[in-house]
């Protein structure tokens, strides 16, 4: 289990209303808990879709960059499951022993890349890096010291990805390295994603206690619409088409929303084979253990950066 530490490091000026693992309520600790989960499992989920475009990008740039992407956010989950261990959890547990329907991440990250679609990975890409830098802007004001000593790190990578993304949207848009039908190629892929993308914002049933305990003092409700703010003109504004405006209703937009949202434990047919497909050798190995998904973060030289 790792140790709590507020004595030290980039936060240890301010005060929080809550304390170390150690010193949560049952209810603080399920809605720390619900947060992290969330966190870690679209991290974790995104990273291995993001795997199957190595070596398989458009361009060297595009190889590396979304190698690099990869790495990182396999390095942010790494991040919000060694807290989740401070609760007695192990990482074994956390993903390699979990069951499929124990997950929550949202359906967006495990839906599968349209085959060879480039402008695919791109559009997800600007979809939930415009969620995560929201989300990430919230848990800077979090209650929770645990969560406040790490979220500065993942803030700092995640500027990159949604350069990469926004870079790469823009080429598209404009026919720059696709000049037949990347417009085009674009504009299904939207249509193909935007409702998994609004799963993002979906709710567990932890959501009161996680605001009301300032875990992530912002609803998931206040993010939505700011998203929505950010993504809608963007998209618009390179001529693509929407299924919902910026200031659309709340109700008409959770319209759009599929069947299966993820948070919830639902997810689509393709999570089962991604799920079947990462763990394959932990299972076939009878393994009652696995290496390490990266360095404890705890254990890490300057403060818990992973390599």
């Amino acid at each position: 289990m790792a140790t709590e530490d507020t004595d030290t490091g980039p936060w240890s000026d301010r005060g929080f209303a809550l304390g170390g693992p150690d010193e949560l309520s049952e209810r603080e600790q399920a809605a720390v808990e619900a947060c992290l989960r969330a966190l870690a499992d679209d991290e974790f989920v995104l990273a291995e879709r993001y795997t199957e475009w190595q070596v398989r990008g458009p361009t060297l740039e595009g190889d590396l960059a979304v190698a690099n992407i990869a790495q990182d956010e396999l390095g942010h989950a790494r991040l919000w499951y060694d807290l989740l261990e401070d609760f007695g959890h192990t990482e074994p547990e956390l993903i390699w022993e979990r069951p499929p329907e124990d997950f929550r991440h949202a359906t967006l990250v495990e839906r599968p890349f349209a085959r060879g679609d480039w402008a695919d990975a791109v559009v997800r890409g600007f979809l939930y890096d415009e969620f995560e830098r929201l989300r990430l802007d919230a848990l800077a004001d979090t209650e929770y010291p645990r969560i406040a000593d790490r979220v500065g790190k993942v803030q700092g990578e995640e500027h990159y990805h949604r350069e990469h993304a926004r870079n790469w949207l823009e080429r598209l848009a404009e026919g720059r390295g696709d000049p037949d039908n990347g417009h085009r190629r674009v504009q299904e892929a939207i249509d193909r994603l935007f409702p998994h993308a609004l799963t993002l914002f979906v709710p567990t049933a932890y959501e009161p206690d996680i605001v009301e305990f300032g875990v992530r003092p912002a609803p998931l409700s206040e993010l939505r619409q700011a998203w929505l703010d950010e993504v809608v003109p963007v998209l618009e504004d390179f001529g693509f088409r929407l299924p919902v405006a910026a200031d659309a209703h709340p109700e008409a937009v959770d319209t759009l929303l599929p069947t299966a949202r993820g948070r919830d434990g639902e997810h689509t047919d393709a999570w089962a084979d991604l799920h079947d497909e990462f763990t394959f050798t932990y299972r076939q190995l009878d393994r009652s253990e696995a290496p390490r998904l990266m360095v404890d973060p705890d254990d890490a030289d300057e403060g818990g950066d992973h390599p």
